[in-house]
């Protein structure tokens, strides 16, 4: 069964923060890639908010970004290639849990 963009993960609503510094290249990449994607998600300037950065650092164990933490899952450091990736494992999990009976897909 094979799924593409968002699809899965946007369904089911999971929560999905993204931790961007404002003049990243790599942080208006993955924002573009989830806007084109359609993929609804919560934008966290960790320069204008410290406990974002702080946050952020205890989420990924560095303080480069982007992060992006989708519900619990956490991809740091990251370029399009890496979020296409974490995307497809994410729909991989979700479809395993659905097989399995789970409501929580990613749990």
């Amino acid at each position: 069964m094979a799924y593409s963009g968002g699809l899965l993960v946007c369904q089911f609503k999971l929560k999905i923060r993204l931790f961007i510094k404002p003049y990243c290249p790599w942080c208006h990449q993955a924002q573009h890639w989830l806007d084109a994607r359609g993929i609804k998600y919560e934008t966290l300037d960790v320069i204008a908010d410290r406990q974002a950065m702080a946050e952020m650092a205890r989420l990924s164990g560095q303080m480069l970004a982007p992060v992006i933490e989708v519900d619990g899952r956490i991809l740091a450091d990251f370029g399009p290639e890496e979020l296409e990736k974490f995307w497809e494992s994410l729909n991989s999990k979700i479809v395993k849990s659905l097989h399995r009976g789970k409501m929580s897909p990613l749990k």
